[in-house]
């Protein structure tokens, strides 16, 4: 994990889903995670990414992408 305080407010990077580039707006705790993730996994952040995304729109009701990461990620802890 980083050294940056666990409250930092999140910080806005670009990643790029099915050749679509987007924003996302996480604390660095997260991007932390969602790199850790990533390489246990084998794969890109942004292929986790559009892993999480496709998982998130088949949901009934989809949240917004971070928080959908947020809870990708924390639930697997």
């Amino acid at each position: 994990m980083s050294a940056t305080p666990p409250y930092h407010p999140p910080v806005k990077r670009s990643v790029q889903i099915e050749g679509h580039k987007t924003s996302i707006s996480l604390e660095p705790v997260f991007w932390d995670m969602l790199r850790t993730a990533a390489a246990r996994e084998g794969v890109a952040i942004n292929a986790l990414v559009a892993r999480i995304d496709e998982e998130r729109i088949k949901s009934k009701t989809p949240p917004g992408l971070a928080s959908a990461i947020r809870v990708w990620l924390v639930s697997r802890v």
